[in-house]
């Protein structure tokens, strides 16, 4: 090359600057930004400092992103380990586990389940949902709460509230008692549930709020009557939970609702692909407490009624590809497609 100054230089004559740590480039931007005591200009933080990051994000939102893990699923997961070290050591210590109670196919019946992400099975649905709210309550961080939902300061009866109602988490049953009851006489559908759960799950997380004893009812019931409003095309008035819960007044429910809404951020979207993590992550609550969903034998009925669905969707895919088949071929001006013969050796 002959000249001095090449392109091509030697890894030995420009030794590579060693990389900083984040510790030092943050220092560094701290130090460009420091400006005389003669001038005083304010410090403006740029705006990719002050977004969130990605991960903090789905971690802290998991009813707004679909790669975020569900609150529910994750504080059952005590319990569900304790269970399982429980059959573990009843299984060797030759302990009977009774009568199986989940259905298996075999060559002359076949079982299947009717509950699917577009229709799920209204029953098993709310028992998955209140069994998620009950963890949400028995595994709670603390007890912060908010007057609007407190149950001593907001009754929905006139019966007296106990003295310890702040102290004892409620059954599973109680809860599911509740919140059935509700979806019976206000004939809610099981889509419903799920975005209610979307919805508590929201409140918990915007608000900074624990799901307790003495508030549960009251937040369940105002994610309820939100979701019921935004899912079904034809919504349930608060007038109408009034004649449900005869006690409580239209006030207080359009109240709770206001503030149910602000403390949302009036943020009532629920994404395909978050609805459809919560039904999956229900179905696995379902399954590590042994809550099966209904299967039914396939009948003849069934069956042809399977086959008939499967047939259609065939014939919608099989003229799609014709469709598409012909586009490419308008394109290139070819008449036919040729196919060379296989070679079977």
């Amino acid at each position: 090359m002959g000249n001095t100054l090449s392109c091509c230089v030697s890894p030995e004559s420009s030794p590579k600057q060693a990389s900083r740590q984040p510790a030092e480039r943050l220092e560094e931007i701290q130090t460009s930004t420091e400006v005389s005591d003669d001038v005083t200009v304010p410090y403006l933080q740029h705006i990719s400092d002050r977004e969130v990051p990605e991960e903090l994000a789905l971690e802290c939102n998991p009813s707004d992103h679909a790669r975020a893990s569900t609150l529910f699923l994750s504080k059952s997961q005590t319990d569900v380990r304790d269970k399982r070290k429980s059959n573990h050591i009843n299984h060797f210590s030759h302990v009977s586990p009774g009568p199986l109670s989940k259905k298996y196919s075999s060559c002359s019946t076949i079982f299947i389940d009717d509950s699917t992400v577009s229709q799920p099975n209204l029953k098993s649905t709310i028992k998955c949902v209140t069994l998620a709210i009950y963890y949400h309550i028995k595994n709670r961080d603390s007890d912060r709460s908010m007057d609007i939902f407190d149950e001593k300061l907001h009754p929905l009866s006139r019966e007296p509230v106990p003295d310890n109602y702040a102290y004892v988490d409620p059954e599973h049953k109680l809860i599911y008692r509740f919140v059935r009851t509700l979806f019976s006489a206000a004939q809610l559908t099981a889509e419903c549930a799920i975005v209610t759960l979307v919805y508590l799950e929201r409140l918990l997380t915007y608000a900074e709020l624990d799901i307790c004893p003495a508030s549960w009812k009251r937040i369940v019931l105002g994610a309820i009557l939100l979701a019921s409003k935004v899912w079904d095309d034809q919504a349930v008035w608060n007038v109408d939970y009034c004649q449900i819960l005869k006690d409580i007044t239209v006030e207080d429910m359009n109240e709770m609702e206001r503030q149910f809404l602000e403390l949302l951020q009036f943020n009532i979207n629920v994404p395909a692909s978050v609805y459809a993590k919560y039904y999956f992550d229900l179905r696995q609550l379902a399954e590590d407490n042994n809550l099966n969903f209904p299967l039914e034998p396939l009948n003849n009925q069934r069956a042809q009624k399977l086959e008939a669905i499967s047939r259609l969707c065939e014939d919608k895919y099989k003229d799609l590809s014709r469709a598409a088949m012909r586009r490419s071929l308008s394109a290139d001006n070819l008449i036919g497609i040729r196919r060379s013969n296989a070679v079977l050796s």
